[in-house]
């Protein structure tokens, strides 16, 4: 078990050791492998497309939630709660979600919604609460 010990160690020294590679010589600014695009998207851009795509599918299994409860209530069919609930229906809605949520402008406190909406609330009528705080301040359009 020693013998074990000491390889792994050496390797270990041995991996950190050695002859380091010079810094780049553009100052430290590593270009993306060919073919690699750049993201060109502002870091609030960035939150808000990552929020987008966490909530689609949240909201898309609250869908689900509403045509449960719909049933329940007899407000729909049985045939339209299966169709309403097949997961290609459940993706389509999440995509369709992510794509108008990631349109235009937000601002950073919109974002914000976006982001704490997600984190705090786990149970859909409480999220869904939560995103009305999406609209714009008054004053603000």
């Amino acid at each position: 078990m020693t013998a074990i010990r000491g390889a792994a160690l050496w390797l270990a020294l041995a991996a950190c050791g050695g002859k380091q590679p010079p810094p780049p010589s553009n100052g430290g600014n590593v270009d993306p492998p060919a073919g690699v695009a750049n993201d060109t998207r502002t870091p609030l851009e960035q939150r808000r497309d990552a929020a987008c795509d966490q909530l689609g599918p949240k909201l898309a299994q609250c869908a689900v939630e509403d045509s449960r409860a719909m049933l329940a209530a007899g407000k729909i069919t049985r045939p339209q709660f299966e169709q309403a609930t097949k997961p290609e229906v459940a993706r389509a809605l999440a995509e369709d979600w992510r794509k108008k949520c990631r349109e235009g402008y937000m601002s950073s406190r919109q974002v914000r919604v976006l982001e704490v909406c997600f984190r705090e609330e786990t149970a859909c009528a409480p999220l869904e609460a939560c995103l009305e705080n999406l609209d714009p301040e008054p004053g603000q359009q």
